[in-house]
């Protein structure tokens, strides 16, 4: 394994300066009380600053259309983890964004590229629904073409559309044939979230986070808003799905992130650095925590468990590094004790909420975008060449 370091050159230097200046002074502590409050990951000034200053769409193009070179990209990524800034709304919007370019007509996409460009355009994933877990493709919402083609009449209900509250279309996966074979029955649409008919409710996980659902009343769009053809989705879906998913190559230069949760995996390397800060302090009679044999064993193995989640590539880090959070957060509340339990910002916290938050953290990052049991029968059939996976009852 190379762990050679990058040399950046003077002007990569100023260019990190500028960013790290640039965020400090957007990213105050303000806009993270403002944003641990609403849980909504997402705070308009900020990102309407980061697009009036070219970041937005410099990030979204590649080198040769005027975005960040590879070693420019690697930067702005780590400095955006580095000042908290809130990132899950622009998540969406740039893969979203890459379908429309893809897929849309010459007309949407003059229509809406230019302002996600500028910020003022967010767009959201309208996947999963009520009853359907981690199999979008059992989609249920309808989408009825009138009699004219002119439009369609979409009805139904999604889950989890984190970020709706905040956006301006929705990622929206309908099914046009309920007769066709599931993958063959899907059509996509940019639906504007302004639209008469569409209401959108909060929901509040364990982790503070805000999402929402969905509910889509006879919702009239213009056909000029179809992605792709008619009873296509599943080709245009794909491509962002398997961003979400973590299902891409890894980039040759090594620039890239090892696997996708990484931003997630930052806040379980902060907690066990505070832990292990803690565990080596000298407490009142001098004694560390860190003296008691079991308590150093138990940091060391978390520390190793981390490391090899970081370390895991492609969709098996996404797996590893959801797991680990799970496995290895009880571990740190455990050694620092009682106070471990009171989240950030509370007078007392051992150490500053880190371990709790990422206690209740766990469980979503082992389901955004499918659970661990989807990605690991994906690897197992996938990778592994095991087949799929037979749930019937043996006879």
């Amino acid at each position: 394994m190379d762990f050679s370091r990058v040399e950046l050159s003077d002007e990569d230097r100023r260019f990190r300066d500028d960013v790290q200046a640039l965020l400090r002074g957007l990213v105050t502590e303000e806009v993270k009380r403002r944003d641990r409050e609403t849980g909504d990951n997402f705070d308009e000034g900020v990102h309407l600053a980061l697009g009036e200053a070219g970041y937005l769409e410099r990030e979204w193009k590649s080198e040769a259309d005027g975005g960040f070179s590879r070693v420019r990209r690697r930067i702005w990524e780590q400095e955006k983890r580095r000042f908290h800034v809130p990132w899950v709304t622009w998540g969406t919007t740039s893969m979203v964004a890459r379908s429309v370019d893809k897929f849309a007509t010459p007309e949407v996409r003059d229509e809406v590229l230019p302002r996600v460009f500028s910020g003022h355009v967010r767009m959201c994933l309208g996947y999963t629904e009520p009853e359907g877990g981690s199999d979008i493709a059992t989609c249920k919402t309808r989408a009825v073409r009138e009699a004219d083609g002119s439009s369609w009449i979409i009805n139904g209900a999604k889950m989890f559309t984190t970020g709706a509250h905040n956006c301006q279309y929705v990622f929206l996966i309908t099914n046009t044939d309920p007769s066709a074979p599931k993958h063959q029955s899907l059509t996509m649409f940019l639906v504007p979230l302004d639209t008469p008919g569409i209401e959108i409710q909060g929901i509040r996980t364990v982790d503070g986070d805000r999402t929402n659902i969905v509910y889509y009343s006879d919702v009239r769009v213009d056909d000029r808003y179809r992605l792709g053809e008619v009873n296509g989705g599943w080709t245009v879906l794909r491509e962002p799905l398997n961003a979400e998913h973590g299902a891409v190559a890894a980039a040759e230069d090594g620039l890239a992130d090892v696997s996708i949760m990484m931003h997630q995996a930052g806040f379980m390397a902060d907690a066990l650095d505070r832990a292990a800060g803690r565990a080596g302090a000298s407490g009142p009679g001098g004694r560390r925590l860190l003296d008691d044999q079991s308590v150093a064993y138990r940091l060391g193995r978390s520390a190793a468990r981390m490391e090899a989640a970081l370390s895991a590539p492609s969709i098996f880090g996404r797996v590893a590094i959801a797991q680990t959070m799970r496995d290895i957060s009880p571990d740190l509340m455990d050694i620092l004790g009682a106070a471990s339990a009171l989240p950030l910002g509370t007078d007392g916290a051992a150490d500053d909420g880190g371990a709790e938050y990422v206690y209740r953290f766990a469980p979503l990052v082992g389901i955004y975008g499918g659970t661990l049991e989807v990605f690991r029968n994906m690897i197992a059939q996938y990778a592994l060449g095991l087949g799929k996976p037979k749930y019937a009852a043996s006879q």
